[in-house]
């Protein structure tokens, strides 16, 4: 999309492609439109749109430090994994670090006036970024619905709302695990539970769009259990090196929380030098804190709607998001609330997608007046 290109030159040129016929097989979506479904994750953004394309970028922004950095780099600004890359050589920024977009309010944040604004321009950059990677044509109105945590605050949606302005046309804002129920058609008697780096957060489904009782959003996720890895293995090797992005990286390759005679060994330096530690313990213990939070989530998602309806709920209980990846995850919350009754866990078959494509769904599927447009 050409940075000239005004609301209006795409209004009128989407009126003009309105007007010719459709293709064979092609979408039955309102010509003139690109609709997309868009996961702004904590640690990754996922992307569908209704011209096919699926696109993941690390939900990273990155500015040179120095003319030296601008000059190696030969940009002024990276995104995702080339930022991950080069980070040691950028001003980094997670715009949506700690899921709720922390830059909305200073009270909350902890951050200065300056850093606000930073992250509010890296908010900005980054959905630029990634509908772009959709590679929409020149002259297309832009539609997009967008996942938030599942209780986000009303300055939360706003933020995102802020950081849409001057790519999107017109915009939504959905739970995430609506997203992700939306996507699998699971509407009704169900409950979503989607695992980020940020949140983890939970929605009962009852054929209706969730009410804030219906939705709950814990301060415990990836990052958490990256955190608690981290110090869990400082103390058990002070001897070793390693920095969070290393324990993180740990983590997604071995992760796990089962008991069978499985091991985690990996490499990390002492002094320089290259030596082999045995993470296992320290590493289950970690992905295992998050099980009693979600299991209280449960409990109080189900225990507090129609009695008729519980068990149907417990036993159409999805498990999505990068957190649903852990080994034995999905088994270990059965465990947990088998004191409870129990319940049924499915994972989503794409938990890198299921978010966006849910969204891109809801987004085909909405009437005109749901849109609310961006100015």
């Amino acid at each position: 999309m050409a940075p000239e290109e005004t609301l209006l030159d795409r209004q009128r040129s989407a009126e003009a492609m309105a007007a010719k016929p459709a293709a064979p097989g092609e979408k039955a979506v309102k010509k003139g439109v690109l609709y997309v479904g868009m996961d702004l994750g904590c640690w990754k953004t996922s992307i569908a749109s209704s011209n096919g394309m699926r696109e993941q970028v690390f939900s990273v922004v990155g500015w040179p430090k120095d003319p030296i950095s601008r000059k190696l780099l030969g940009k002024d600004i990276i995104f995702g994994n080339e930022a991950y890359q080069h980070r040691l050589a950028l001003n980094m920024v997670r715009p949506f670090e700690k899921g709720a977009l922390k830059y909305a309010d200073s009270k909350t944040s902890g951050l200065s006036p300056e850093q606000i604004a930073k992250h509010k321009e890296a908010a900005r950059e980054l959905v630029r970024h990634a509908v772009a990677m959709a590679r929409p044509e020149k002259g297309l109105l832009i539609h997009g619905v967008l996942g938030a945590p599942a209780r986000a605050a009303i300055h939360a949606k706003q933020a995102l709302l802020e950081a849409c302005k001057g790519t999107f046309d017109s915009v939504m804002v959905v739970s995430e695990p609506f997203a992700v129920a939306y996507g699998m058609n699971m509407l009704e008697d169900a409950i979503v539970i989607d695992i980020g780096a940020g949140t983890t957060d939970l929605c009962r489904m009852h054929g209706a769009i969730p009410e804030e009782a219906d939705q709950i959003t814990l301060p415990i996720a990836g990052d958490s259990v990256d955190e608690q890895f981290y110090n869990l293995l400082r103390k058990k090797y002070p001897e070793a090196q390693f920095s969070i992005n290393m324990v993180r990286e740990i983590k997604e390759k071995f992760s796990f929380v089962h008991d069978v005679n499985e091991k985690a060994v990996v490499t990390l330096p002492v002094d320089g030098k290259p030596q082999k530690f045995d993470v296992t313990e320290p590493l289950k213990e970690a992905c295992k804190s998050i099980v009693p939070p979600i299991v209280k989530g449960l409990r109080e998602l189900v225990g507090t709607f129609d009695p008729e309806f519980q068990r149907r709920m417990l036993n159409n209980t999805i498990l999505a998001g990068g957190g649903s990846q852990i080994k034995g995850l999905d088994r270990l919350i059965e465990q947990a609330m088998e004191e409870y009754g129990g319940c049924r866990i499915t994972k989503v078959n794409e938990p890198v997608f299921a978010g966006a494509n849910g969204a891109l769904k809801l987004a085909a599927d909405m009437p005109e007046e749901y849109w609310q447009e961006l100015s």
